[in-house]
């Protein structure tokens, strides 16, 4: 690795409408570079992880360059008020299929399967059996015929579209949780996407999911605030320019950089080729975010369960309650909510004042005596990550396959939107990061063979 006298430019966005920055809860014993690495992975979320613990047990060299001052991108653990929270991603999903459910399970890490029974709230009261009844068997109901639709030959089409008539007076709450979990409304799902969002044994971690992914990282060599502004790959080697003029080389590069933020940078030389281009340009922005409650008196009793809220009037998108069996909860915006403070300028106090707002309508302000919202995130607006995941519109499905395939065995993409099973997931993330590096490692032992 070299220095040069480059001064090109970071290529960031401006941090707007967030909390100050947060230190993280847990932070990993991290190695130095090697000076002659064989392979650079570009960012040290879930997918950089992934891909250099496979690098380092396979004996290649690798180096990870990571933009932030810290490692886990969108999976982040913080102490608030004492308590660990994840101001990211919370839920473990896909049990049977996630990967980092198994490594959890092989360390000892703490997980725990969560509660299967919602909270059903109608009206400003407790729902009935009947209610409650209802309510399961609608969205069972959509997501049977969503599933159907999907498995059906044709051409793609909007999730929307295959909703079942009927649901009556709760089909809005479906399309509602649906789109929230989804990152954008159903009309702007593929439908041929749909099945990767139905999670099974979904499970939480003690301590955090950010806390148990920055432990994955002790001992790797990650190199960080050092991000990547020029990815050279001319001449099936690699040279790796960072914003302070820094430069490394290397065989191969994995790049586990969003693929929102890959839409304006790095730079490549030469150029990506224009399928490979469209590919990353194709996708959507997925917006999901929350605000964290401390609210003790909460009406919600029983640790880590969901509420479901029906009314006409305004209606979280998701609550998650009793998070640990403490005062805290996630009030979860969905893209509606998020684009609607971004138009109206609000920043972190607004989005509070929102939340305050809805809640007072569903609960009475009585009810809020108590309650206090002492973090808000706001990855639409993290220069790193630039959303909450990536969305596969209708007729872009294609796209995630096709990013798999290496440019001159010299580039290789990893990252949640990758992948097909597990799109929007640490885990799909993470599995993403150790396809890649296998690829690249089995590349490097047949070029020295």
């Amino acid at each position: 690795m070299t220095a040069s006298t480059s001064t090109v430019s970071p290529w960031k966005a401006e941090l707007r409408s967030a909390d100050p920055p947060r230190a993280p809860d847990y932070r990993p014993r991290l190695a130095p570079l090697p000076e002659d690495p064989e392979v650079l992975v570009i960012g040290a979320g879930a997918a950089g992880i992934g891909a250099a613990r496979t690098l380092v047990e396979r004996g290649v060299r690798v180096a990870v360059l990571e933009a932030r001052d810290r490692i886990g991108g969108r999976a982040f653990t913080v102490s608030v008020r004492g308590h660990a929270l994840d101001l990211g991603a919370h839920w473990l999903h896909a049990g049977p299929i996630n990967p980092l459910v198994a490594l959890g399970r092989a360390r000892g890490e703490r997980l725990k399967l969560a509660p299967q029974e919602s909270h059903v709230w109608v009206e400003r009261r407790r729902g009935r059996p009947d209610e409650i009844r209802a309510n399961a068997r609608a969205f069972d109901r959509a997501d049977q015929a969503m599933t159907r639709g999907a498995a059906q030959p044709g051409p793609d089409r909007p999730a929307e579209s295959a909703l079942p008539p009927g649901l009556g007076p709760w089909g809005a709450r479906v399309a509602q949780v649906h789109g929230l979990v989804s990152g954008r409304s159903l009309d702007e799902v593929s439908l041929h996407d749909f099945p990767s969002l139905e999670y099974s044994e979904n499970y939480f971690l003690a301590g955090g999911y950010g806390s148990y992914l920055a432990r994955l990282a002790n001992d790797l060599p990650v190199a960080l605030a050092s991000p990547v502004t020029r990815i050279d790959w001319s001449d099936r080697r690699v040279r790796v320019e960072t914003a302070d003029g820094t430069e490394y080389r290397a065989r191969a590069v994995i790049v586990t950089v969003p693929v929102m933020v890959l839409r304006d940078g790095p730079s490549f030389s030469p150029p990506l080729p224009n399928a490979v281009r469209a590919a990353i340009d194709g996708f959507s922005t997925g917006l999901y975010e929350h605000a964290v409650l401390h609210w003790p008196s909460s009406p919600f009793r029983g640790r880590d369960r969901l509420a479901a809220i029906h009314g006409a009037r305004r209606s979280p998108a998701g609550l998650l309650t009793r998070i640990d069996g403490t005062p805290f909860h996630y009030y979860e915006l969905d893209v509606h909510e998020a684009e609607a403070l971004d138009a109206a300028g609000s920043e972190a106090d607004g989005v509070r004042r929102h939340v305050r707002a809805v809640l007072a309508e569903q609960f009475g302000r009585a009810r809020l005596r108590d309650l206090t919202i002492p973090a808000v995130s706001a990855w639409r607006h993290d220069p790193w990550s630039r959303g909450s995941w990536a969305v596969v519109p209708p007729g872009h499905a294609p796209a995630r396959e096709f990013l798999h395939a290496p440019l001159a065995d010299t580039v290789w993409f990893a990252g949640e939107a990758l992948s097909r099973l597990q799109w929007g997931t640490v885990g799909g993330a993470y599995e993403e990061g150790t396809r890649a590096a296998a690829a690249a490692a089995e590349r490097i032992r047949i070029g020295t063979g």
